[in-house]
Order: structure tokens, then sequence, then C-alpha cells
């Protein structure tokens, strides 16, 4: 009789024909990981060849052809039906009395080990699964909190009788794969208690970009399903692989997810081994796991991608499923494959998607796949709306199931009520290549059926779903064509949800990070506010910032966690490039916009002149907000390890309000040349291009800021309409000031760059600064590739005297 069980000590990598991918994973990670702390669950595995077997029984093959030979998979009634009786035929074919022995036989061992009656979990696994140009993820099923010999066994022959589920003949199809060449091997493992723990989903990389440098980590309360299912919108939690490689243990950036659901074990089999619960306010408030646990984690998915990449002889991210056990309170890895869809992306091209213009905004949510689409919506309550979907429309619904895959792969863009960026839509459409909008809430409520909507994903982190169409452009560089310029090209970078996808393209780093978008988008609140609440009399900001400050020891602490995520993130997105940080430049009144700012600002009648920059900082007014932004620059490069993050003071007047700075930010603990850390201040005043010797005394480089330099200069107010004519960088007392300003750092041996829109505006600028020899020009992303042309032409040249 043949042996159809292999324990997981039995079998790894190489094993894939006999139990598939996904358990081939689980016994190499079993019996190949654990000496390196990675703790796997034990189980076994029912082979392939039970499957193979079973189709060599009398009349099986033949009337499985006959069902599936010339199936047209787009008629979505006929392939219901036809699937249904597919499976029907696997599951009887299955029901022999050697496969119920073996079995019956392998779960008793287990039970010897874990005790009787151990639930356990009973996962498909195809055999040409997790190849690297396709992955079989959510086609088959699996059932989980099964427990005893005769259920085990039921749940195995629906299992294999899974082969043929709507999704997976669709898919094959769509793959290429011949229905009698795939087969399929059941992987039976222990449970773990993360029904009174947690459970989540990880990947060794950025899923949207493909950034390498992080360890996306996902989680809930309870079974995993419901992240996959799109039930819940989970916690979210980044980790930068290279510092953590170096010892510093930080966690990147976080998210806090709804979590409003927990899926917990059912009393009984069956369709009742599970159950849904709602999670009380209380717990959905705080983080399903600690910092230590998603660096433990980190750990784990590191070992496991250098691991795979080993085997295979090149760099293989990872997608790997987690849980907590409630009970002991250790954490598990219960399932692990290479990642098939961010990793296979093109590196030889970068295309960008940029709206032309905006409409009203429907609804917002989770922004999958930084892509633009247009078309009409289709809301589908169920299986039964189906049928209805028409090729190129927008599905509209409040999650959705692996059983909608076909409808799936002919929509223009998905939007859904719920949800985070590792539920099944979201991992669809990453897959199908087009953009989706997860967790938009009441995106049901307030989309129709034929409504005429925009999806943009290529915003950042939050996707738009926009009323009407709304045009947008399409760019495709080749990268092989661009040619590097000895002059560094560096970024503009405003928003950390843009750092990932910005730093995969070619680039010098970041030649400004403002701080202002992630104090006034991820903070909100006026950091004097945080401080001093008892001057804000407003009872609603008050309450609003309880909220915002809630799970925190001190509302400083807030401030001090959000802002180093944001700053340190696009640092980690660089790393180890320059990235220079722009301290907070706001205006007296846009401070005052901010929570309980009203009561810290005065009210100036020309606020772009006014109590702004350098001025601030060791002010009385402000001085004690300006300690939290020093605290939260000190924890990204000492606690981070983010040490290529330099500094740089804004609106600096005089050399002596500079003297001030300097003092006040080693005051604080980022003193100038400790620990490498080099300042740098905006030269945007004249008297900065005037006394730019006495300034290299006390910076370490200069970034020209057009834009308020020409202000200056010229005497034109750059907010003012009725003067703009008048407000051009190539007036030849601009060019003049460039000059001055270059060849000034230049004599002092200090750096210069710009960082201002000019050079990409007008390419004759770019060309000017390059024949002075400025060091680096910054520009806005979608401005890198025009610049880096005019500056290779320009370095090219001879040099000229003007523009």
């Amino acid at each position: 009789m043949a042996n159809y069980i292999r324990s997981f000590l039995e079998i790894g990598l190489d094993d894939v024909g006999l139990v598939g991918g996904k358990t081939a994973s689980l016994g190499e990670l079993y019996s190949a990981l654990a000496s390196q702390g990675v703790t796997v669950p034990n189980g076994f595995a029912i082979t392939a060849d039970a499957y193979r077997d079973a189709l060599t029984q009398p009349g099986v093959a033949d009337e499985l052809h006959h069902l599936l030979d010339g199936l047209d998979k787009r008629k979505i009634k006929q392939l219901a039906t036809t699937a249904a009786k597919a499976r029907a035929v696997i599951y009887r074919a299955m029901d022999t009395a050697p496969i119920r022995e073996q079995i019956a036989e392998a779960y008793r061992q287990l039970e010897r080990e874990a005790g009787k009656g151990v639930a356990v979990a009973v996962r498909s696994s195809a055999t040409a699964e997790d190849l690297p140009t396709a992955s079989f993820a959510g086609q088959h099923e699996s059932y989980l909190n099964v427990r005893g010999a005769k259920e085990l066994f039921e749940a195995c022959r629906r299992c294999f009788a899974s082969i043929f589920t709507d999704r997976a003949i669709s898919y094959r199809i769509d793959n290429g794969f011949d229905h009698f060449k795939v087969a399929l091997s059941v992987a039976v493992m222990k449970m773990v208690r993360s029904d009174i723990g947690a459970s989540g989903v990880i990947f060794t990389l950025d899923t949207e970009s493909g950034f390498r440098d992080v360890v996306f980590v996902t989680g809930c309360y309870g079974l995993g399903e419901t992240i996959v299912q799109g039930q819940v919108d989970p916690d979210e939690f980044y980790v930068h692989k290279p510092t953590l490689a170096q010892g510093f243990r930080r966690v990147l950036r976080r998210r806090l997810g709804g979590k409003q659901l927990r899926m917990i074990y059912g009393k009984r089999g069956g369709s009742h081994a599970t159950l849904t619960r709602k999670v009380p306010d209380a717990e959905r408030r705080k983080f399903c796991i600690s910092d230590a646990e998603v660096l433990n984690l980190a750990d784990f998915a590191v070992r496991i991608e250098a691991h795979y990449s080993k085997h295979a002889g090149r760099p293989m991210p990872m997608d790997i499923e987690w849980a907590k056990d409630g009970a002991d309170g250790k954490l598990y890895i219960i399932q692990a494959r290479p990642e098939t869809v961010a990793s296979q992306r093109s590196p030889d091209v970068y295309e960008t998607y940029v709206l032309k213009g905006r409409g009203a905004v429907v609804v917002t949510g989770r922004a999958v796949g930084e892509k633009i689409a247009a078309g009409r919506t289709r809301r589908i309550a169920g299986a039964r709306d189906l049928s209805n979907f028409k090729p190129g429309e927008i599905l509209v619904a409040p999650a959705t199931s692996p059983d909608w895959e076909p409808i799936m792969k002919i929509a223009a863009g998905i939007i859904t009520d719920k949800g985070g960026r590792t539920c099944h839509a979201a991992i669809v459409a990453r897959e199908l290549g087009i953009p989706a909008v997860v967790g938009a809430t009441h995106a049901t409520e307030k989309l129709k059926t034929g409504t005429n909507v925009t999806i943009s994903c290529a915003e950042g982190d939050i996707g738009s779903v926009y009323q009407g169409t709304v045009a947008f452009d399409v760019t495709r560089t080749p990268v092989s064509e661009l040619k590097q310029p000895r002059t560094a090209i560096m970024v503009n970078v405003g928003t950390p949800e843009m750092a990932f996808r910005t730093a995969m393209q070619p680039q010098g780093g970041v030649g400004l990070a403002r701080m202002e978008f992630i104090i006034s988008e991820h903070i909100g609140v006026h950091p004097m506010a945080l401080l001093k609440p008892g001057k804000i009399a407003s009872a609603k900001a008050k309450a609003a910032i309880a909220r915002l400050v809630q799970g925190y020891k001190t509302p400083a602490d807030f401030f001090i966690e959000r802002l180093s995520e944001g700053v340190g993130t696009i640092a980690a997105a660089f790393y180890p490039k320059p990235v220079i940080v722009r301290l907070s430049d706001f205006k007296t009144n846009e401070y005052a916009s901010l929570l309980g700012g009203e009561a810290f600002e005065p009210k100036e009648e020309n606020p772009m002149l006014g109590f702004r920059g350098a001025s601030r900082y060791s002010h009385p007014a402000y001085a004690e907000g300006f300690a939290l932004e020093c605290a939260a620059l000190r924890r990204v490069r000492e606690e981070m390890g983010l040490s290529n993050l330099r500094i740089m003071v804004p609106f600096c007047r005089t050399a002596e309000e500079g003297k001030r700075v300097i003092a006040t930010m080693a005051a604080n603990g980022l003193k100038r040349g400790e620990n490498e850390l080099e300042i740098y201040v905006m030269c945007e005043i004249p008297n900065n291009v005037i006394q730019i010797d006495a300034f290299s005394q006390l910076f370490d480089g200069f970034s020209i800021g057009s834009n308020d330099l020409t202000q200056l200069t010229l005497g034109v107010d750059r907010d003012s309409d009725i003067v703009a004519f008048d407000f051009d960088e190539r007036d030849p007392g601009m060019l003049e000031m460039f000059r001055l300003a270059v060849t000034g750092a230049k004599r002092n041996g200090r750096h210069v760059g710009i960082c201002g829109e000019a050079p990409a505006n007008y390419p004759e600028i770019a060309r000017y600064l390059t024949q002075l020899g400025i060091d680096s020009i910054s520009v806005n992303p979608s401005s890198v590739f025009r610049t880096m042309a005019a500056v290779v032409e320009a370095e090219a040249g001879p040099a000229k005297a003007g523009v």
C-alpha cells in the first residue's frame, strides 16, 4: 500500500512535486529554521500522490475531461455549475480506506505530541504553487479548528475537492496551467491559539512600491483569516532592514488599524468551526502586538528571506503568515512563500501616474497599486450580482472573496468598504495591476451603480475616489536610457507616504524633506498646545487633542513619536544617501490653524516676513516646542540609527541668529559634528548671500531656496497674482545672486545645492547652475528625469556666461 503521509521533518523545498509549494515551505521552515529561533507548529502532509491515485480510479479522469474540456470561464453561471460537479467527483474519489486510515494514524501521532483532540488547520497546497511568476494563494480551500480523525478526514476530502473551485479553474486557464498537470497536497498543522492572541501577514518588502529595505507587518486580534477576507482594517508596522541588522531596535513607522472583528474558535466543527465577534473599543484603540513583538517578527522574516534567497541563488522577497498564541504568548510562523507581485515588476521602466485635475472626493481609503483608473461603478452585494458585471467597470463592494476573481480580472479598479493592504481585494488588485481603494468606509452607500468615478492611488498611502472622470497622465521612462550627471540630482519630499516609491527612481538623496507636512497631516496639533493645554480656550480643540494623544504616556511623546516616524520613514527610504530635513517653517497663520494653535500665535499683517524660521527656535514663545522637534530628530539619528539625516535651518536672517540656533540645537542634544551631524542653512534671504562667508563659519552647507530668494531680491510677493508677472528666477539680478551664492560657498569649502523648482521649470537655470559648479540640484520627483537631461547636456557643453 502506498504511503501518502510525510511529517514536516521529512519534507523541504525540494519536495514541491510531492507536497506542493505551501507544504514544502512549512517543512523547510520546521526542519531548517528552528535552529535559528523561528518557531513553526508541527504537522504532516498528505502527498499529491493521494490525489493523483484518485484520478486513476475508473471513470474519474474521463468525467473531469467531459466537464472541463472547452469550458468558457467567461460564462459565470456555467463556470459555477461545472466547478461544483467537478468538486463532487474529487470528493467521492478521495473516499478510500487507505487514505482514511493513514490520516487517522498521523492524527493520533500528533495527539500523542500535543494532546487528545488537538485542533488542527487543514490547508491545500498545489504542486505548481508559489512559482516565481504565479501564486495560487487563495485559490483553494482551508479549514480551521478541525478536531478528531473523522472530522479531519472530511476536511481533507473537501480540501482536495477545492482544486476545482471557480476561482482555481479560472486562474489556471488564465495562467496556462493544464488542469490535469496540477495536483493537490494537503497540509495538516497544529492550530496556534491566535483566537485568544493575534495574527497577521508579513512581507519582506513594501507591497505597493516594491521597496526592498523594509519589513511590512500587519496584524489583528484573533485568527488572521479576517485580514485576508478584508473584514478588518489591520494594524500596520514597518521595520527598516539595514538598521535592524546593525542592532537598532525601533519600529520605523506604525498605523493603528480599526480591527473591527476577532475570529475565534467555535464549539462545534464544520461550518461552525470558527466564529466572528466584535472587538471592544478599548482593545481597538491599542495595537494588537507590542513593538518588541513586531521586531521579533521582523527578525524571523529577515532570516526566512535570507534562507530562501540562498536556496534560490537570488534575492527572494517573502510573503509570510504569523500567529501569536494567546495561551503560551509565543509567536509562530504558520506559512511562508515567495512574494510574486511587487518583486516581479520590471526595474527597467519607471512608470508614473499623475492627475491633471481634481474632482469632488466621494470616499477615501487605503491606496493599492500606485495607479489611476476611471470608469463606471458596479455595486456588487453578493455572488448573485456577479453575472451583471461588465468589462472595464469599477467594482464596488463591502469586501471581495476568491470566488469573485473571474470578474475582478475584467475590472478597471476596485473599491471596498472594508479591508487593509493585505486583504483579498488588495492582493488580487496588485496581481492584476489595477488600482484599488480598500477600507473606504461607506463606499457602497455613496457609490451607486453607473456612477462615473476616478480612482487615484498615485498620491501616497491614501487612495481617493473622485466624482466624474478626471484626466491623468502616464509617463513611462526607460531607466536604461537615463544618463547620470556628475552633479547630484536630488528630490524634494514632503510626504513619508511617497518616500519608498520615490527612492526607487534614480536620484542622489533628498535635498529637501519638509517637516511641515508631517506636522500638519500626521500630528495636526500645535506643539505648544501639547505642552501647555491649560492655555487652550476651545473645549472642542481640547477634546480632539485628548483623543489624539490617548495611549501615550505624555502628549509630548505623541508629537515626538509621530514626527520621528515621519522623518525616519523618509531617511530610511533613501538610506544611506543623504536626507536633508528642514526644521519647521510654518508662518504664524499656518501654525495658528493647527489644533490649539490660536492660543500661541500672534496675528501678523505679513506672516511671510514675520515670526518664522530660525527666529522662533530660541524665542520664549516657541523654545519648548522646538525642543520637541529636536527630540524627534535625535530619536531618528540615535535610536533608529538613521545617521544619514542632515538638518537644515530655514529663514535665518543674520549670522547672530544662526549662532543662537546652533547653540539651542546643541542644548537640545543636536550638536554639530557629533555623530557626524551636519547642519545646513537655507540660502533664501539676500543677507545669506551677502554674508555667506560669515554663515559658512556656522553651517556645513547651503541650500538655495529660489522661491523666497527671488521674492526678497525682486521685492515681489510670490503669493500675489497681480504682480506674478514680475516673479522670474531668470532675472539678471537673480542670476547674479545664484552666482554669488555658489561661488561663495565653494570659496569656503561648503556644500551648496538648490531645492527650489526653478531648475525644473527652466532648464536654462539648471544648465547655468551646473556650469557654476553647484553640488546638487533638488527638484520634485516628477521633474527628476527632465532635470537630469538638462544637467547632462550642460556638463557636456562649453561654459557660458549667463542663461
